[in-house]
């Protein structure tokens, strides 16, 4: 089992300004991707959850991509 990216990096907080860290976890169709996929720990999965978010609210981020 892999560890938590989050974790491993020692990052204490997902920034939504930071795209490029919040791109990795999207799909090609820009959906965020499950825990299980991306062996992401519960806190951090919802902390990234709320970063994608709020980048997409702020047009940082495509709800949706072709």
């Amino acid at each position: 089992m892999k560890q938590c990216f989050f974790s491993q990096n020692n990052i204490q907080y997902v920034d939504y300004k930071d795209l490029a860290l919040l791109k990795q976890f999207l799909n090609p169709h820009a959906r965020i991707q499950g825990k299980r996929k991306t062996s992401t720990n519960a806190k951090s999965q919802r902390q990234l959850a709320e970063a994608v978010k709020r980048a997409r609210f702020m047009a940082l981020l495509p709800f949706v991509a072709k």
